[in-house]
């Protein structure tokens, strides 16, 4: 079976070359410039020869650990369909693990993966011309690439059990938001540092952890400043392996006994989010809230006002003689404290539209936890790119982890707080359709009170962390991780304990809901 599926790949790969003029002529080109890429980038990274140790070191795992990441997360964003989908092979019976075996061996023959090995190899020329032991850098090349392709393999496989026909464009929203987390920070960080003609200390060490994690361990083994951090780098890189390799051999036998669920109903119908997210009350709850923060023009200006408003705040504070690097930190936190304020009052702005959650008796959790999704996909890139601007302004990466703790308390304690306060003391908002600058008349203040409420109580939750963060500016960089595992731990409590009681407040006011609902 292995010479089989392995001639029909290679078969597969020439045959892309065949057919009419047009399509073999942009096939050629583009070969030839990824052709002449390759070979202009192996001559770049043999020239690191010249360069001494370190820099040859931080470069093979920060770009290593960049392609092994690529190789998971590029069939998804792109929404490759695998060509050797083990599904293909159903008709013929197979048994899983020998056709696993045989789709592994023919997943090394792509040209992503050849492109890889060639540089791979270049870099060892590197790596010997510094000392590098040649048994070394091949254990590094042949574990580097087995990598490349068990991820590869593995995201093919889990994107063929949950693909639907065709992209949708909220799924691709979510693609790039999950891009602008990733791309944007690390942009940023490289942007901001000074070369001044050697490697900048941050890249040092951020070269250092990735040599620890599963993307970088591979490509750490040959440039390792020690035996023992060598050795260490090959036992995670073989466990990691291993682990991924025990994971394709599962998926390989779920595809050959699992029948795709047929999505194309759903989608020709333009449900929109309702068609990408799961069958489930909470995946229902999360679609429909998503579906009004991107289209009711209450939740749009609210968002659209929080950076704005975070932003201006650091203008007195600049007048006032505040230094730039120390006012730059401000805007995250508050970012972070109004996203988690956003959803103090949302049942309120489903208006009567909320009878559905409760005559459908959809579950507390369910409705707290699904309301949550929009405002969490929205503040995750907004904060990606608020912190590390911030960081870079401010000039000390160090700093980093005590700004994200704090966002993070801050965030988390407010919907925390949020998803009890919009079941315990919702108030009355502008009605769907009207602007979303005019607001109701109300009698009382428990409107006011809910707000200040839920401000109040993610301020004293981040205390701590802001305590620490303080500590951190003014004194000692040591701290920074204080705040920042002070910050997760008291949002994630927050978080839990406020989902929990605002899930059983949901389930017991149920018609004092409506009421409300039908009143307002």
């Amino acid at each position: 079976m292995v010479a089989h599926v392995l001639r029909l790949r290679l078969a597969m790969m020439l045959g892309a070359l065949r057919g009419d003029r047009d399509h073999v002529l942009r096939r050629a080109v583009g070969l030839f410039v990824l052709i002449a890429g390759t070979v202009f980038a192996a001559v770049n990274v043999v020239a690191l020869a010249d360069s001494d140790r370190l820099t040859t070191a931080v470069v093979t795992v920060l770009a290593g650990s960049a392609v092994t990441l690529g190789f998971a997360i590029a069939p998804p964003v792109t929404a490759s369909v695998d060509p050797l989908d083990p599904r293909r092979f159903a008709v013929i019976c197979p048994e899983p693990r020998p056709l696993a075996a045989a789709l592994l061996a023919a997943g090394f023959f792509s040209v992503p993966v050849v492109v890889v090995v060639v540089l791979a190899v270049s870099l060892a020329v590197a790596w010997t011309a510094h000392g590098a032991p040649v048994g070394g850098s091949i254990v590094s090349i042949v574990l580097g690439v087995t990598t490349c392709v068990l991820l590869a393999r593995v995201s093919l496989a889990l994107g063929a059990l949950v693909r639907r026909p065709r992209q949708s464009r909220e799924l691709i929203g979510v693609y790039l938001v999950a891009v602008l987390v990733v791309v944007v920070p690390v942009g940023i960080f490289l942007g901001s540092l000074e070369w001044r003609g050697a490697v900048p200390s941050q890249l040092v060490s951020a070269a250092e952890v990735l040599g620890w994690t599963p993307v970088g361990a591979a490509w750490n083994i040959a440039v390792a400043p020690t035996a023992g951090a060598a050795a260490a780098s090959v036992v995670v890189a073989l466990a990691t392996v291993a682990l991924l390799a025990a994971a394709w051999f599962v998926l390989v036998r779920v595809l050959l006994t699992t029948t795709p669920r047929p999505f194309t109903v759903r989608e020709r119908a333009g449900l929109g989010w309702f068609a990408l997210l799961p069958g489930t009350p909470g995946g229902a709850v999360a679609a429909r809230s998503l579906s009004y923060w991107f289209r009711d023009r209450r939740y749009v200006v609210n968002v659209v006002v929080v950076p704005i408003a975070a932003v201006l705040t650091t203008l007195p504070l600049i007048v006032a003689g505040v230094p730039v690097e120390y006012a730059v930190l401000l805007p995250a936190p508050i970012i972070a404290l109004f996203l988690g304020w956003l959803p103090h009052n949302d049942l309120a702005y489903d208006s009567t539209a909320l009878w559905m959650h409760i005559a459908s008796g959809v579950r507390g959790l369910s409705d707290r936890l699904g309301r949550l999704v929009p405002v969490v996909l929205i503040a995750l890139p907004l904060l990606a790119i608020a912190i590390p601007l911030a960081v870079a302004v401010h000039g000390r990466w160090a700093f980093a982890p005590a700004l994200v703790g704090v966002c993070a308390a801050l965030f988390l304690s407010g919907l925390g707080l949020s998803s009890i306060a919009s079941v315990v003391a919702p108030y009355a908002v502008s009605r769907p359709g009207d602007s979303p600058f005019q607001q109701p008349q109300r009698t009382g203040s428990g409107g006011v009170a809910s707000q200040a409420l839920v401000m109040i109580g993610a301020l004293l939750a981040a205390s701590p962390a802001i305590w620490f963060a303080w500590q951190a500016v003014a004194s000692d960089t040591a701290d920074a991780f204080a705040a920042l595992w002070a910050g997760l731990g008291a949002g994630v409590v927050v978080l839990l304990v406020g989902v929990a009681v605002g899930a059983a407040q949901f389930e017991r006011r149920g018609t004092r809901l409506m009421e409300f609902a039908e009143a307002t």
